[in-house]
């Protein structure tokens, strides 16, 4: 391993440290929640390990029932995860060092908080594979075995809203969006997407919701990006 491997390692480990930090306790709330769920700490540290996806697996906890309803299950998860075809599209945009493989073997890896420092980085820097993998896997590791720690803690984590953890999961977004401020238009846009997003919880049942937020913040950044073209004109 040359130094400069070494070097991208320990930068990727360095940026995503603080967001490992803040997902462990959302790791150790849904290894709780799959546990009064009857899902044993083995299933609950699979499904992390398998899914890597923390706002799919707090849906389908959300929507499990015995027997689970394997429709509604992958309905769920793919309208939650519907946004990793964006993040994907975004992030492969700077792999130009990534072998085929290795752009694959990343994307299956990719989570919000892998993405944002990731674009973050190629902002000033080139992205290389050691860089994305020193990113990577530790916070693939941390969410996987949070997960089977509050899986086996079960009740002694309790209800996450006494103890405050059920903040931690959006206060993590809020920070992501923070870095991504680019001053009225992304505002417009947020805005854009969270009113379309109770429109559609307020008369669809289910999680369509996030879909509906999700077109409804394309829409306004294609509105916002369309007026920022005539202006320049």
């Amino acid at each position: 391993m040359t130094s400069a491997t070494r070097l991208d390692l320990r930068q990727g480990f360095q940026s995503i440290l603080p967001l490992m930090v803040a997902v462990v306790p959302i790791g150790l709330v849904f290894g709780a929640v799959a546990a009064t769920k009857g899902l044993s700490a083995l299933e609950a540290m699979l499904m992390s390990a398998l899914v890597f996806a923390g706002g799919s697996q707090f849906v389908a906890m959300d929507l499990w029932t015995h027997p689970a309803s394997i429709a509604a299950l992958g309905t769920a998860a793919l309208l939650v995860n519907i946004r990793h075809v964006l993040m994907g599209a975004s992030i492969s945009r700077h792999m130009t060092e990534f072998s085929r493989r290795q752009k694959v073997m990343s994307m299956l890896f990719l989570a919000d908080e892998i993405w944002a420092v990731a674009e973050f980085r190629a902002r000033g820097h080139r992205l290389t594979p050691a860089w994305f993998s020193g990113a990577a896997l530790p916070f693939y590791l941390a969410w996987v075995l949070s997960g089977l720690v509050g899986a086996l803690l079960g009740a002694m984590v309790g209800d996450p809203a006494v103890i405050a953890m059920d903040f931690v999961f959006p206060a993590v977004f809020v920070i992501l969006i923070a870095g991504f401020w680019r001053g009225s238009d992304t505002g417009l846009i947020l805005v854009g997407s969270g009113a379309a997003a109770l429109l559609v919880h307020h008369f669809l049942p289910g999680v369509w919701y996030i879909l509906g937020g999700a077109l409804g913040g394309v829409a306004m950044a294609a509105i916002t990006s369309r007026r920022a073209r005539e202006v320049r004109v």
